[in-house]
């Protein structure tokens, strides 16, 4: 199994395992009764909602929080397509913010610390020479810390906005997978308290959808993994051109 699939396979995973656990404590804990709660409560803010919202998710992309439990409730709390733009808005402000930050407000702070990380070494000479395309694969790529990518790219020559516009691009089929994973959890509510009772073709369609939609993200990530190896693999020789004393330590290291 590739690293992409398996990659994948632990967030479906742990997702299945999370909804095992909820239904499972809620048969001692009043669960659901939280859960209702606090989407009436969201609900009640009304426009206020969708201002504070995309700015909780921002602020989590910014500090490098796991932003995946807040896309999840976007779905659930607004609906798919409502979610979808309140949390692609969040997305785009703290992307905005953090390449902002590394590029202009403290360059050689975040230089010194990112300096050794190895996404960097990998993606600063490929995005020099593929430019946008490395830009959409690795918010594609499941492996890539997205939060992060934010501010390694701010570090590179690329401009802001040809950054902002194929990393919003790329990011948003895996948004688009959260939040209809967070409209199924309100489905699976509803269902819950007996307020819906779907047909069977309507079970057919959301879990298609979802099926559907894993699939393609596992393929745009094996895609995004192929391409971005093959760049690695045809920068890292030009590199080594470059500094050859450099290749030459890392050979002598190396044995």
């Amino acid at each position: 199994m590739s690293q992409v699939s398996r990659a994948i396979c632990w967030q479906l995973g742990a997702l299945l395992i999370a909804i095992v656990l909820i239904a499972v404590l809620s048969q001692f804990f009043p669960i659901v009764d939280f859960v209702e709660a606090l989407q009436g409560r969201v609900m009640s803010w009304g426009a206020w909602g969708a201002v504070c919202y995309p700015l909780l998710f921002a602020a989590c992309n910014i500090l490098l929080l796991p932003g995946g439990v807040l896309a999840v409730g976007g779905g659930f709390f607004f609906g798919v397509w409502w979610g979808l733009l309140v949390v692609f808005a969040g997305n785009l402000i703290g992307a905005a913010i953090s390449f902002a930050s590394s590029r202009w407000v403290a360059r050689r702070w975040f230089q010194r610390k990112l300096s050794q990380n190895p996404t960097l070494r990998v993606l600063g000479p490929a995005v020099e020479r593929e430019s946008w395309k490395i830009i959409l694969l690795s918010q594609l790529h499941p492996l890539f810390p997205t939060s992060l990518l934010n501010y390694l790219y701010g570090l590179t020559r690329i401009r802001f906005g040809t950054y902002m516009l194929w990393a919003s691009i790329g990011r948003a089929p895996g948004l688009f997978l959260y939040v209809y994973v967070g409209t199924l959890g309100q489905l699976g509510l509803k269902l819950m308290r007996g307020r819906s009772q779907p047909r069977v073709i309507e079970y057919w369609t959301w879990g298609g959808a979802f099926v559907i939609t894993v699939l393609l993200m596992l393929v745009l990530g094996r895609i995004a993994y192929r391409a971005i190896q093959a760049s690695h693999a045809t920068v890292m020789p030009e590199s080594q051109a470059d500094h050859p004393q450099a290749s030459a330590e890392q050979g002598i290291s190396s044995t």
